[in-house]
C-alpha cells in the first residue's frame, strides 16, 4: 500500500549517500515528534525503520500489519508532506511490513545530523553526577528484560492501556493517571506492561522503583509483624517514586494486608508519588476488596485490556515468529491464530515450541508437522462450548427467553441476543453456518452471516456492547 504526493515535474535526485538519508529522516522525525508530543511519538512512530530508496520511492518499515495501517491511516498524509520537504522531487512513500533482516528503526538520538549543532554538555549531563537508576532490590521481583514496550504488540484490544503505561513511564504522577490501573483475563498483557514501564522508569534514571506482586507484598508484611519490623516495612515502601503491585487481586480476603496496602497508597499518592496496580477485574468488579480501596484505586486512570483479536494474534505471531529467524508460513500462523484464542502466554508458548523443534531436527515448519507438534496443546484448545450452552447463557444474560432463541419473533429486544448468540456460535464453535442456523429455528446460513457482520460492526461503535459480548465469550470459555 502505498501513499502517494503531489507529482513535481523536476528531475529526481537521489540522495548522494545514506548518511543524508538518515539525517532527513531525523529532521522528519523531529518534526513529527515536536507535532504530537513525546507520548503519541513513542507510542507508534518509534518502531519506523527506515528502508531502501529507490529511484522516485522511499520505503518505511514497521513490526507488524496493524502497526502498518494504523501508521498509515493516522499519518500517511503528513509524512508524505515532510520527505516531499525533505526532497521535492519525492513522489511516494511506501509502508510495508518488515522482514527479517530488514533495518532496524532509526530513533532521534541515534544519530547527530550535521546540521544541527550539538548542545555542549552540561555539568548535569556529565556521567558523574547522572542519577544513578534504582530499583529496591530489597521490595522488587526481578523486571524481566524481554518485557518492555519495544516488544509489545499493539492492536485494539491493548492500545488504550498501551497509551497509558506509555505516559506513566514517561511522567509519572502526571494528573489523571494516579493510580494507573490496569486490568484483563490471564495472559493479555497485564504484566508485560507493568515490566516494561518499570524497566523505562529504571532506564529513566531519576527515579526509585518497587516492584512486586500482591503475594509478595502479603508475604513482606507478614514477615514484619512477625519479626516486628513493621515500621521499617513501612518506611521502605513510602520511600519510593513508583511502587508497582502486580494481580491486586490476592489481596482478596487477607483484610490486614489490605488495610496496610490501603495506607501506603494514601501515603504514597499525598506524597505525590506514582501508583501502578494490575488485577484481573476492574476496581468495581474486585468485590472482596474493601468499599474505601476500590474507591480509591477507581480515582485514577482505569484501562482494560480485552480479549485478543484475530488480527492481534496474528500481529503477534508474526512479530516472535520475525525475532526468532525461523521461517514460519503465513497459514501456520493464521492456524494457531484460529486454535489458541484466550490466551497470548500460551500462544506464544505453542509458537516457542514450534520453533524450538525446527531448530533441533532442521526440519521446516508446516502446517503437518504444526498439528503433529502441538497436537496435545490443539486438542485441549479445541472448542468444547456447545450452541445450546451459548443460547443458554445469552438468553440469561439479556433476560429472554430460551424458546426465543429459535423463534420468529423480530423485536429489538430479541432479535439483538439472538444475533449475539449466533455470533458466538461461529467464533466458539466449529460448527457451519447453515449447521448455526438450524440450531436457531432453521434460520438461512445468509442470516447468521448477517448476525455476524452486525454484532463486529456494533462491536466497534459501541464500547458498552463490546464488554457484554466479550463477558459473554469470557464466561462460555471459562
Amino acid at each position: 500500500m502505498t501513499i502517494g504526493v503531489d507529482d513535481d515535474e523536476s528531475a529526481f535526485s537521489p540522495l548522494e549517500n545514506n548518511k543524508g538519508l538518515a539525517e532527513s529522516w531525523l529532521r522528519i522525525c523531529g518534526r513529527l515528534k515536536g507535532e504530537v508530543g513525546e507520548v503519541e511519538y513513542r507510542t507508534w512512530l518509534t518502531q519506523i525503520a527506515l528502508g531502501p530508496i529507490d529511484g522516485d520511492e522511499i520505503t518505511l518499515l514497521l513490526p507488524t500489519r496493524f502497526l502498518r495501517d494504523w501508521v498509515r491511516s493516522q499519518y500517511g498524509d503528513r509524512l508524505s508532506e515532510l520527505w516531499h520537504s525533505e526532497i521535492p522531487s519525492l513522489r511516494r512513500v511506501e509502508l510495508q511490513v518488515a522482514r527479517p533482516g530488514d533495518p532496524a528503526p532509526l530513533q532521534v538520538a541515534d544519530v547527530a545530523p550535521a546540521s544541527v549543532t550539538a548542545a555542549p554538555a552540561t555539568e548535569d549531563s556529565t556521567a558523574g553526577t547522572k542519577p544513578v537508576p534504582e530499583v529496591r532490590s530489597d521490595l522488587v521481583t526481578a523486571l524481566d528484560s524481554r518485557f518492555t514496550f519495544e516488544t509489545f504488540v499493539v492492536g485494539k484490544p491493548n492500545e488504550f492501556a498501551y497509551a497509558c503505561a506509555r505516559r506513566v513511564a514517561e511522567k509519572p504522577s502526571s494528573v489523571g493517571f494516579n493510580p494507573l490501573f490496569l486490568y484483563g483475563g490471564v495472559g493479555l498483557g497485564k504484566t508485560h506492561l507493568m515490566h516494561a514501564i518499570g524497566a523505562e522508569l529504571v532506564r529513566s534514571g531519576n527515579v526509585s522503583v518497587a516492584y512486586m506482586s500482591a503475594e509478595k507484598f502479603m508475604y513482606r508484611f507478614i514477615a514484619a509483624i512477625r519479626s516486628q519490623s513493621t515500621i521499617e516495612f513501612k518506611e521502605q515502601l513510602r520511600s519510593v517514586d513508583v511502587l508497582m503491585i502486580d494481580d491486586l487481586q490476592f489481596l482478596i480476603g487477607k483484610d490486614n494486608t489490605q488495610e496496610e496496602f490501603f495506607h501506603t497508597f494514601n501515603a504514597l499518592v499525598d506524597a505525590g508519588r506514582q501508583i501502578v496496580v494490575s488485577a484481573d477485574k476492574s476496581p468495581s468488579d474486585l468485590s472482596g476488596l474493601e468499599d474505601r480501596l476500590r474507591t480509591r484505586l477507581g480515582c485514577g486512570m482505569v484501562a482494560d485490556i480485552h480479549a485478543t483479536t484475530f488480527e492481534l494474534r496474528i500481529s503477534i505471531l508474526e512479530a516472535k515468529a520475525a525475532a526468532s529467524g525461523v521461517v514460519v508460513p503465513g497459514k501456520v500462523l493464521e492456524f494457531l491464530a484460529h486454535k489458541i484464542t484466550s490466551n497470548v502466554r500460551e500462544l506464544e508458548g505453542a509458537l516457542n515450541r514450534l520453533i524450538a523443534h525446527a531448530n533441533l531436527f532442521g526440519r521446516p515448519v508446516t502446517l503437518e508437522a504444526t498439528q503433529d507438534v502441538l497436537h496435545d496443546i490443539l486438542k485441549a484448545h479445541d472448542r468444547r462450548v456447545t450452541i445450546e450452552e451459548i443460547q443458554k447463557k445469552v438468553a440469561e444474560h439479556w433476560n429472554i427467553r430460551l424458546t426465543d432463541m429459535s423463534s420468529a419473533r423480530r423485536a429489538r429486544n430479541v432479535a439483538r441476543p439472538r444475533q449475539v448468540a449466533m455470533y458466538l456460535a461461529k467464533q466458539l464453535t466449529s460448527r457451519s453456518l447453515p449447521e448455526i442456523g438450524r440450531k436457531f429455528g432453521n434460520r438461512d446460513h445468509t442470516t447468521v452471516m448477517h448476525a455476524v457482520q452486525r454484532v463486529t460492526e456494533l462491536m466497534e461503535r459501541d464500547a458498552a456492547f463490546a464488554e457484554d459480548v466479550e463477558l459473554m465469550r469470557r464466561m462460555l470459555e471459562s
